[in-house]
């Protein structure tokens, strides 16, 4: 197909598209909407976070949504392809917000079910570094969705990258193992570069993301469960 004649690609359609509100999601913490965006003829669904709509949290600055892209950012930088596209829209029409394509996803399937096909471990486990370097919070079972494609996707990560100790996640099952060697280099190659996480999140946490790469290369294995809460609640 000429170029002039391809469709959008997700990115360009979340950054340009015309946004619809279709309504509120359900058992979200803070306003979660599905919405579509469309351009040229082109429509996609997407989750759309709106900044105003988030409940303040004691250990986190406002701003959850730059986080949801700051994740994205980590995996594309990683090369891994864990989140779906996500973006940052200030026109966006309750407000400045995230806006993340949506995966139509068998949700009957989550994390545990997943663990128990073998075929998915490889995948699982880069789940499992991903969160030691986004510092994840929350990683709750039902945040692991798989497409028609058989492709696994992260979600809902805007309680990441604090510079604290904060991994709270659903992710054990590989404590100990040794951690590929290709995912090491990938992990080595971006605390070497960081990419960039400007107006995402702060300098302090950029750093403290480093060091949190640097260790994962050092200790080359995935670590057991801290005594401080290593669970998050509910664990779907």
């Amino acid at each position: 197909m000429p170029e002039e004649q391809r469709p959008p690609e997700a990115l360009t359609l979340l950054t340009l598209g015309e946004i619809e509100v279709k309504g509120r999601m359900p058992w979200s913490s803070n306003a979660t909407f599905l919405a579509s965006v469309c351009l040229d003829g082109v429509t996609i669904d997407c989750v759309y976070k709106p900044g105003r709509g988030e409940r303040p949290l004691w250990d986190f600055p406002d701003g959850l949504y730059r986080r949801e892209v700051a994740a994205y950012v980590l995996s594309e930088a990683l090369g891994w392809r864990l989140v779906p596209e996500t973006i940052v829209r200030p026109d966006a029409p309750m407000g400045e917000g995230s806006l993340q394509r949506f995966v139509d996803a068998d949700f009957a399937q989550h994390y545990f079910t997943l663990l128990e096909e073998e075929r998915h471990h490889p995948r699982l486990r880069m789940f499992a570094v991903f969160d030691l370097l986004a510092n994840n919070a929350d990683r709750k079972s039902g945040h692991c969705l798989i497409d028609s494609t058989g492709h696994i996707w992260g979600i809902d990560h805007g309680v990441c990258f604090s510079d604290e100790p904060k991994l709270r996640t659903v992710i054990w099952d590989f404590s100990g193992e040794t951690i590929s060697p290709d995912v090491l280099a990938d992990v080595e190659r971006v605390a070497d570069d960081p990419p960039s996480f400007a107006g995402l999140v702060s300098k302090h946490e950029v750093d403290a993301f480093v060091r949190r790469a640097r260790a994962v290369v050092r200790m080359g294995r995935f670590p057991e469960p801290g005594s401080h809460r290593p669970y998050p609640w509910p664990l779907v």
